[in-house]
């Protein structure tokens, strides 16, 4: 995404919000909310739960997600640390997918730019990084933040497990159906280039002040796959 690119997303996300955003940026504490992954049908494939805690000096950030079809389960579990300004200090993820799994470590040194990454008890490697990176779970709240005070992140490296580059395009107001009820939202189109492969997906966030993950749409060959909130 070239940088006019970027900037011209900032002011029209800007413009949107004219009049709409808060005086002061909001604090994740003590913040819980459940959503049901299904299928491109409509039918559940399971249930995540997003959750945080601390306070702008020192977060913790979680999600579960647990789904599946007969023969086939998916348990993942993904855990972070951040302080000041979304920087992470350290990112777990445990993941099971069938017979499959993935326990990994990722240790973040501002200090000396570097990021560490391993199997959790095993050894690691070390890559470089900026002084404030952020892992994904944490650039979920940065994004949130950031939503909150009219600006759209531009282009940067998020970590994974791997580098990620993420460019993000805000798509203007939307009404969406969450349960039985239709709510305005703000769309988000998301670009993920890593190191095997290229994703891309939307993010619908309700205009409340903390910008609350209303609806997740992933694109995949058997159609679009939604991660949806409970109420």
């Amino acid at each position: 995404m070239i940088y006019t690119y970027v900037l011209r997303g900032s002011l029209l996300i800007a413009a949107a919000l004219a009049g709409a955003v808060p005086s002061s940026a909001p604090v994740f504490e003590n913040e819980q909310l459940r959503y049901s992954i299904n299928w491109p049908s409509g039918l559940s494939l399971g249930e995540a739960t997003l959750t945080s805690s601390g306070s702008a000096a020192h977060y913790h950030f979680s999600f579960d997600l647990d789904a599946g079809v007969p023969g086939f389960a998916v348990a993942d579990r993904y855990r972070s640390q951040a302080i000041d300004d979304f920087c992470s200090t350290e990112f777990l993820r445990t993941i099971k997918h069938g017979p499959k799994k993935l326990d990994e470590k990722m240790t973040f040194d501002p200090h000396t730019g570097t990021v560490s990454r391993g199997a959790i008890g095993g050894e690691s490697s070390d890559t470089s990084a900026s002084a404030c990176s952020k892992d994904a779970l944490t650039f979920l709240y940065y994004v949130r933040r950031e939503l909150s005070q009219g600006r759209i992140p531009p282009r940067q490296t998020v970590f994974l497990g791997s580098r990620y580059e993420i460019s993000m395009e805000f798509g203007g107001t939307q009404n969406v159906r969450i349960g039985d009820k239709s709510v305005e939202t703000e769309r988000v189109s998301v670009s993920a280039k890593g190191p095997a492969s290229n994703a891309g997906f939307e993010v619908y966030f309700l205009k409340d002040r903390v910008r609350t993950p209303a609806l997740v749409r992933v694109p995949l060959d058997l159609g679009t796959f939604s991660m949806e909130l409970v109420k």
